[in-house]
């Protein structure tokens, strides 16, 4: 088995502001409500190595992984995938921008398998991270839109 998600949302704002915020790494713990932390392990070319670190779940447990995050900003897309996997046989990400009329859709798809003894079925994992997902994409539309709002107001010079 396998578990296979795709999510997306548009982001009212131009799509240099949308691909700037989501790849600015060390900013994901104020972008996303889930990450607690995000240390860079190294940078090679539009390859960066990185660990993330989330906030406590429901029960106390702290999840942390390494990752793998190659962008292509001429093709407007990421490819990433989990180095540490966890509870993961595998997981592998791909993010796709594309401006569209009333701005930038960003499109989300998560590729994954669970380990056999891990303590959740792919079912359930594809259930949660589609859940997760629309509330993730939901908060970074909502900042970057603030802060496209902000930058417009900011460059309108007052009276």
């Amino acid at each position: 088995m396998s578990g296979h998600t795709e999510n997306e949302i548009t982001v009212n704002a131009p799509l240099d502001l949308v691909w700037d915020m989501t790849n600015d790494l060390e900013s994901w713990p104020q972008l996303f409500s889930e990450y607690a932390s995000v240390e860079v392990l190294s940078r090679e070319g539009d390859t960066t190595t990185f660990r993330l670190t989330m906030h406590p779940d429901e029960n106390g447990k702290v999840w942390s992984w390494v990752s793998e995050r190659t962008t292509d900003r001429k093709g407007l897309t990421v490819q990433a995938r989990r180095v540490e996997t966890g509870p993961f046989q595998r997981m592998d990400i791909r993010w796709e921008y594309s401006q569209v009329p009333g701005g930038t859709r960003m499109h989300w798809t998560q590729d994954f398998a669970m380990k056999p003894d891990a303590p959740v079925d792919d079912a359930w994992m594809t259930d949660n991270i589609n859940r997760n997902s629309r509330v993730q994409l939901g908060l970074i539309r909502d900042k970057i839109e603030q802060r496209d709002r902000d930058g417009r107001s900011a460059a309108v010079p007052s009276n």
